[in-house]
């Protein structure tokens, strides 16, 4: 296994966080090899490297050798010892961190960037080389969908039940060289919304069928900006509120999808002062409002990306919630640990951010309940 994209040390932080719902960075036991614990913080003191840092999409990776570091040996020690596969042994460990006292027996979301092309977590002995969305997009829906289902198959063996994938995004045509982060890697699967969103869909019902959950992304689209936000900042000056380009989105939603992920741009002719993540316009108006969207909104990463760089995390957290969204992603724990105390403290102080907290909790927790998380 080359490289593994596990949301589980506390790097999925739910908007419920007043509920048991992350698993810390520097708590669980790994393995123990040779009669020693290893810890997920001892191994990242051993690489001076946030374990998310070891497994980022693989555009980042280029010259990394994964297969040859602590972690991957370690790991590879330990799931031997099980007779298990690297990522089923970490998932299990993930889930094995669930009981009455610490989760109320609620089993956790395992995420990986699945898509396909150079953003393929998830690579190795039991994983099939994905294509490009961009190739994707010639197939015929029923076939994409016939072939997602057997990629979520193979999720589902390692124990990651939720992919965020499919790419809602549409680049104008002519434009993928300069908009990094879709058309330039590849991962828009048409050009127009009808042949994205169809296409989407069948990604969508494929991983459905095999117990994987999605999350369209990245609403309201980066096929228009120029700027990756893990990187950069990036701004949209062209997408409105009743866009063309927004049907690839409501053709998804339509398609039932449990989740919607929010960009981290700024779209000036929709709200000016905010980026998508922190406005309540883009999630509370449009999304909810105009799109009827009763799913989960959650964040693109809250955690380690340039767009939200100058941004305390507490502020991250608390802004992101307070305009509408339910679920905050962060790659990286210290972060995360910032997120989910600021919540809490304001949510004992401010019975109206709880209501809002609460009702982020519920909209989990009814996701949950549909992919068998709950225990009841």
């Amino acid at each position: 296994m080359k490289t593994y994209h596990v949301i589980g040390w506390g790097l999925l932080t739910a908007a419920a966080c007043l509920l048991p719902s992350t698993v810390q960075a520097d708590s669980p036991i790994l393995a123990t090899v040779g009669g020693t614990p290893i810890t997920a913080a001892e191994i990242e003191q051993a690489l001076r490297l946030p374990l998310y840092d070891l497994e980022v999409e693989k555009y980042r990776l280029t010259q990394r050798k994964l297969d040859q570091t602590i972690v991957e040996r370690l790991l590879a020690r330990a799931a031997a010892e099980r007779g298990q596969t690297v990522s089923a042994f970490v998932t299990a460990a993930v889930q094995a961190q669930v009981s009455s006292a610490a989760t109320a027996n609620v089993r956790f979301f395992i995420a990986a960037n699945q898509e396909g092309g150079l953003i393929q977590a998830m690579q190795g002995p039991g994983f099939s080389q994905i294509p490009t969305a961009v190739v994707q997009g010639t197939w015929d829906p029923a076939l994409l969908q016939t072939r997602a289902a057997g990629w979520a198959q193979q999720l589902h063996a390692a124990g990651i039940n939720f992919n965020f994938a499919p790419v809602m995004d549409v680049v104008p045509p002519g434009t993928d060289a300069q908009n990094q982060p879709i058309g330039a890697l590849q991962r828009e699967y048409g050009h127009d919304p009808t042949t994205v969103g169809s296409h989407g869909v069948a990604f969508l019902t494929g991983m459905r069928q095999f117990g994987i959950a999605v999350s369209l992304k990245h609403f309201p689209g980066l096929g228009r900006v120029t700027g990756n936000t893990d990187f950069t900042t990036a701004t949209d000056t062209t997408t409105t509120e009743n866009d063309p380009y927004l049907q690839s989105f409501r053709t998804g939603i339509t398609a039932d999808a449990d989740f919607v992920m929010v960009a981290l741009a700024l779209y000036t002719k929709i709200d000016p002062n905010n980026l998508a993540a922190f406005s309540p316009v883009v999630m509370t108006q449009m999304l909810r409002g105009t799109m009827g969207f009763k799913g989960v909104i959650i964040s693109d990463d809250l955690g380690d990306t340039a767009a939200v760089a100058s941004i305390p995390p507490a502020t991250r957290a608390l802004d992101f919630l307070s305009a509408g969204g339910d679920m905050i992603i962060s790659k990286t724990s210290t972060p995360a640990h910032a997120m989910v105390l600021a919540i809490r403290s304001q949510a004992a102080a401010d019975p109206s951010f709880l209501q809002r907290v609460d009702d982020a909790a519920l909209r989990i927790l009814r996701a949950k309940q549909t992919w068998g998380l709950l225990p009841c």
